[in-house]
């Protein structure tokens, strides 16, 4: 079976991913979001991630908390939508750390729950997947997540864990729109 790191934004997007790709392929999560804040709250998110992988199997890297990368990578664009080329430059930034540590352990597709987010578009999520992957030498597995049922899958396998689910996508920027309750999902 052909190995595959998943870059997971939260454990609540990652259920629902793991189950399907782990039907293809040997499956390693990376967790890596210095874009969470605040720090309290990277700290549960980060929790809630250990407690589903550990309950379902699934071994998982952490990558470091690196807010100030992000804060830096950020500047100038605090006031873009969500949406726009400040979550492109933040999907870029953590799918390129994701990829880095792939290549370096010998894993030859990547992946990324993030597209499981409801107000995370696909097509944009894809796009800089098939970028990083190409310049890693990895083949990047294209996917929406949230379709054909799957953010409701999302749920009911959250409500199954007793996984924490948050309300809004996790940057400091995001805090000021938050999500309606049956959307909330971290990204």
């Amino acid at each position: 079976m052909e190995r595959l790191l998943l870059h997971i934004c939260c454990a609540p997007c990652a259920t629902h991913a793991f189950e399907v790709l782990r039907e293809r392929f040997e499956v390693t999560g990376y967790a890596y979001n210095p874009n969470i804040h605040p720090e309290e709250e990277y700290a549960r998110r980060l929790g809630a991630v250990r407690q589903w992988a550990e309950r379902v199997g699934l071994a998982v890297l952490e990558g470091p908390y690196e807010p100030e990368a992000w804060f830096r990578a950020t500047e100038g664009m605090e006031s873009e939508p969500e949406g726009g080329a400040r979550c492109e430059m933040c999907y870029r930034m953590r799918l390129e750390r994701t990829a880095g540590v792939a290549g370096r352990e010998g894993f030859g597709h990547l992946a990324t729950t993030l597209t499981m987010g409801p107000s995370k578009r696909a097509e944009v999520v894809n796009r800089i997947g098939r970028e990083v992957a190409a310049g890693h030498g990895l083949v990047f597995l294209e996917a929406d997540f949230k379709k054909r049922g799957g953010f409701q899958r999302s749920l009911e396998l959250s409500r199954a864990f007793g996984l924490y689910r948050q309300n809004y996508c996790g940057c400091r920027y995001s805090l000021r729109q938050p999500r309606r309750a049956t959307d909330r999902s971290n990204g």
